[in-house]
Order: structure tokens, then C-alpha cells, then sequence
């Protein structure tokens, strides 16, 4: 068990989108159950509150009868593989649980006999732990997208988050990496899950709710640097999936040089700062009221800066619109000035309906003075020298141990 253990969870460290935010306790311990959805383990994912939730991260098998070029786990690779029962990730999951190592469960697999199967097997393990065992802990499945609608359908019921894997950031590099996956049945399954979980939201006529379906809804992952997509591409797909699907995270995931690779892939990765940016560029999207085009629209190749963090950086090539008045200025502005996140905003506007504001009270409000100076007036301070600096990208870049999504 511990050989396989072992060889599981190092295959299925390559899926990123392992988190477990947005999803509702089960009160489990009201009903004598096992387990909740927050707290301490295997691998370490963080809620939006900052909370620290650890998970039985995991693959059911890492036999595939895909041979996608960029995937270890492929039917071609010489990997050592090794397979689980369902009834081996449930006594997994529970002893692991009645330790204190894990506060729930992130299970995928590799597709073994038929894509049904698979899912079928995956759909018995969270069966068996909420039924069976009373399970009230975190379970997140990945599904696989040509599975038939009802298994997927009834993996919504027992686990808090379903993600399907676009893969690629777009159709071109899926057809040349993955020929075996198509693009359109990754979006038509995306399709349904948001089907399903808007559906389990909506009361009937009588007011009475239908089962909760996927409370945490769905993410997904795309491979950054594998094939020629830009940041531009990888933004503007995320948006598109967003928009689309109404994903709760789009996780990007740095290629990471595989044994026996295909003479398709890049011989080295990325550098690992591109997919942090990618990070920080998401955060801006979905936070910060910014649109793809905007923070791309200034950069030739439709690669992000790995020297400035893409916030500050658009902040740069638009100096036009700076400095903004932190008395006057409205929040969606307020939130495109480097420093400045949706907290110490919405501080800044309710401490400015009672005084008048000054550049030193942000330090109030845990804010980098520094940074946020040469974009903000106030009474007291106007940055008008400061402003004119050619030097500011170096000036107010931030360190490498300093990185942040601001």
C-alpha cells in the first residue's frame, strides 16, 4: 500500500487545481458523521480567507490509454504504475482523517479501459465515503469530460468541487499535444457542470431546494509553456472560460520537463515567475475590474513582464491617469493603483466619508506607502516630480521574496 501510496501522489502532483474554497461544512458532527471542510496535511491548498485546508491529493491509477506528450502519466511514458481499489482510497481517506493528517480529499485518475469506467470508479469512492461512512469532509473530483452526463452528474452530489481540464490554453496546441482530447467535449461537459450547479441552486415552485450540487463549483487547469501560447492567449482563454462556465479558479500550471518527452515539447521549462505573474495577471481579472485586453494591450509580444508585476506595469505605461485623488477618487480606480487591494480600498472609502485623508494613514490600512506614492495625490502630498521619473519600474519593482497579487 505504501509503494502505491507513494507512486500515486507523486503522479498526481502535476494537477494544480487543487483547492478547496467555496464550499459549506456538511455539519457532519450534528449528524454523527466524520470529518469537516476546514482545517490541517497532504497538500496544502488555501482558502480565500487565508486558511490553510490539507488534502488526500491523490490518483485512483496512473495507467492511461491516453497519450497526451505533455502528460508522464501518458500510455507511452515508462513511469512505474500502480493502481488503487476504491475500497484502498476510502480506508485512505478515513484513516488519514481519523489521524489529523488531512482535512478531506482531492482525487483524479489516468483513463483506464473506457472514460465510463473511470469515472464510475472515481464516482464510487465519494459514494462509498458519503453514505457509507458519513463523510463530511472536503472531496474535490476531477472529472473526466466524455463521461456519460449522469455519472457526472451524480459525482456533483457527493463532491464539494468538480474540475474538468481544458489542458491547453487553446484549441491549436490540445490538437498538437493531446489529439486524442477534443476541445469541444472539454467545453460541452464545462457546459453542463455550470447547468447543474445553477439548476441545484434555483428553489422549485414550492420553495423547496433540489440536492446541492457541487457547492464549491468548478475549476480547471491549463499548461503554460508547453506549446507557443502567449500570456495573451492564456489570459484571454481564462477570461473566455470565466465568462462562459463561471468557474470559481482557472489554475496555471508551469511545463515541467518530463522523462522520454516528445520531441514536441520545449527541451527546457518556463521560468517558474511566468506562471506566478499569470497568477497575479487572474487576480486582476477577477478582483480588480480589469479586462485581459487591458493588461496585454501594451506589450508588443503578449508577454507579461517577469521584472514588474503586471499591476504595476499597467499602471506605468497609462501614467496618464495618475495620480488619482485618495479623497475623491472612485473604487474601481482606486483599485487599479499598484499597492492598493479590495480591503484597504474599502477602508479607504469608509474612513474618507469622516476625514480627510492623508498619504500616512495607508500605513493604517498595511499598505506599501512606498509603492502607492508616485500614483496617489492627497492633502499634503502630490507626486508630481516623482511622477515624471523615467526609473520608476526599477524604483518600485518588487523583489523576488517580495512577490504579492496586488
Amino acid at each position: 500500500m505504501s509503494d502505491r501510496l507513494s507512486i500515486l501522489a507523486d503522479a498526481a502532483k502535476y494537477d494544480a487545481s487543487c483547492a478547496s474554497s467555496g464550499t459549506d461544512k456538511r455539519n457532519a458532527r450534528k449528524a454523527g458523521g466524520l470529518g469537516s471542510a476546514g482545517g490541517g496535511g497532504i497538500c496544502h491548498a488555501y482558502a480565500p480567507d487565508g486558511r490553510c485546508i490539507s488534502l488526500l491529493k491523490i490518483l485512483l491509477t496512473n495507467f492511461c490509454v491516453y497519450d497526451c506528450a505533455y502528460c508522464i502519466n501518458r500510455s507511452s511514458s515508462n513511469v512505474e504504475r500502480a493502481r488503487f481499489s476504491v475500497e484502498d482510497v476510502v480506508w485512505l481517506t478515513l484513516e488519514f482523517y481519523r489521524r489529523n493528517y488531512i482535512e478531506g480529499l482531492f482525487l483524479s485518475s489516468g483513463i483506464i479501459r473506457s472514460s465510463d469506467y473511470t469515472m464510475e470508479q472515481l464516482v464510487r469512492v465519494a459514494r462509498e465515503l458519503r453514505l457509507t461512512h458519513r463523510f463530511g469532509g472536503y472531496i474535490h473530483l476531477k472529472t473526466i469530460p466524455d463521461a456519460s452526463p449522469g455519472l457526472i452528474e451524480e459525482a456533483g452530489l457527493y463532491a464539494d468541487r468538480l474540475s474538468i481540464n481544458v489542458e491547453m490554453p487553446t484549441e491549436q496546441g490540445l490538437a498538437q499535444y493531446a489529439p486524442q482530447k477534443e476541445a469541444a467535449g472539454i467545453r460541452q461537459a464545462m457546459g453542463d457542470v455550470r447547468g447543474l450547479i445553477d439548476a441545484g441552486r434555483d428553489r422549485s415552485h414550492g420553495g423547496r431546494r433540489p440536492p446541492r450540487f457541487a457547492p464549491g463549483g468548478q475549476s480547471t487547469q491549463m499548461i503554460v509553456g508547453a506549446d507557443a501560447a502567449s500570456d495573451r492567449d492564456v489570459l484571454t482563454s481564462a477570461t473566455r472560460l470565466y465568462n462562459g462556465y463561471r468557474l470559481r479558479r482557472v489554475y496555471y500550471s508551469a511545463f515541467s520537463p518530463i522523462p522520454d518527452a516528445s520531441a514536441l515539447l520545449p527541451v527546457r521549462p518556463p521560468p517558474l515567475v511566468r506562471e506566478h505573474r499569470l497568477y497575479q495577471a487572474d487576480w486582476m481579472v477577477r478582483f480588480y475590474g480589469f479586462a485581459a485586453d487591458e493588461i496585454t494591450a501594451a506589450i508588443p509580444d503578449g508577454m507579461l513582464s517577469l521584472d514588474l508585476d503586471p499591476k504595476l506595469a499597467w499602471a506605468l505605461a497609462n501614467r496618464a491617469l495618475f495620480p488619482l485623488d485618495l479623497n475623491t477618487a472612485s473604487r474601481e480606480m482606486l483599485l487599479r493603483v499598484p499597492g492598493l487591494g479590495p480591503k484597504a480600498v474599502q477602508a479607504l472609502l469608509a474612513a474618507r466619508q469622516h476625514r480627510t485623508i492623508r498619504v500616512e494613514d495607508l500605513t493604517r490600512l498595511n499598505v506599501s506607502v512606498r509603492k502607492v506614492r508616485p500614483f496617489v495625490s492627497a492633502r499634503g502630498w502630490s507626486p508630481t516630480k516623482l511622477a515624471d521619473r523615467h526609473d520608476l519600474g526599477t524604483l518600485f519593482a518588487p523583489k523576488p521574496q517580495q512577490m504579492s497579487l496586488l
